[in-house]
């Protein structure tokens, strides 16, 4: 059970295709918004913490222009509301070399 508040790990293959899908989510939203074509590859890590629904925190691999790129992504979650909201997606770097999917 999740501590009401608490940032925690989604482990191994807990959710896996959820979080897959919402970092397909966080792609999409981000090039709608910026107007960009950033491609998903793969969720590098992911936590999340229970507040009113749930606020994930994914590390998301993306392809920009043909260089694999790292961004962190924050998506809020009331499934009860049909409610999905991407907060925040940054840059955090290039993708380390050899990273494959």
């Amino acid at each position: 059970m999740a501590t009401a508040g608490g940032i925690r790990e989604v482990g191994g293959n807990e959710n896996s295709l959820e979080i897959d899908a919402l970092a397909r989510f966080a792609v999409d939203e981000h090039n709608k918004k910026e107007n960009s074509l950033l491609q998903f590859d793969k969720v590098v890590n992911a936590k999340q913490q229970v507040v009113s629904g749930t606020v994930y925190y994914l590390t998301v691999e993306a392809t920009d222009g043909g260089a694999k790129k790292v961004y962190e992504a924050k998506i809020w979650v009331k499934p009860w509301m049909n409610f999905k909201e991407l907060q925040e997606f940054k840059l955090i770097g290039d993708a380390p070399a050899g990273a494959s999917a």
